[in-house]
């Protein structure tokens, strides 16, 4: 008599067990294909991994103008983020992609100089905190704190801009050439 009982409760928790499987198969998402590479700076602060350009996820880079950096051999040209970036990347970058554009490329969030034991330094926020790029409007909410850091100590694009005065009309007469 005992054998007729556990059968009937058998039946319906393995049709339970069975629902509950299906249901957390379509809710899974698939895991994103993380990626990592050697990375080239191209001159607009994307970056070329794998013969695919990949954005940095979540940021608006507004400065477009041509900056060389002298202080090294040879002299690195770019914007300021696309600077700022070719002597952050010392090694390989990990990359996590989030959204494909239309024209093929990545959006993903990137990582150097990342580890076993680190998961690395966030490339977007390392600009954001510099002030080389500004917080998108999807941004998480971290590059949002770190734009807000980087305004309210003058970084970057908030900051003056030294390099502009040439802009400046000089006034005649102040200093005499002989």
């Amino acid at each position: 008599m005992v054998q007729p009982v556990v059968l009937a409760v058998a039946a319906p928790m393995r049709a339970l067990l069975m629902l509950l499987a299906l249901v957390m198969a379509l809710a899974v998402r698939p895991a994103r294909a993380d990626f990592a590479s050697y990375a080239v700076v191209l001159e607009d602060a994307s970056l070329l991994i794998r013969g695919k350009v990949v954005h940095l996820y979540g940021i608006y880079i507004p400065d477009n103008r041509q900056f060389c950096q002298s202080t090294i051999r040879p002299p690195s040209c770019g914007n300021r983020a696309a600077v700022a970036l070719d002597q952050k990347i010392s090694k390989f970058v990990r990359c996590e992609p989030i959204v494909e554009y239309d024209d093929g490329s990545i959006g993903a969030q990137c990582w150097t100089n990342y580890s076993k034991f680190s998961t690395g330094e966030d490339l977007a926020a390392y600009l954001i905190f510099h002030g080389f790029a500004m917080a998108g409007p999807d941004a998480p909410f971290e590059y949002i704190a770190l734009e807000r850091l980087a305004a309210a100590n003058g970084r970057g694009v908030w900051g003056f801009q030294a390099d502009q005065v040439s802009n400046v009309p000089r006034r005649q007469g102040l200093f005499r050439h002989r």
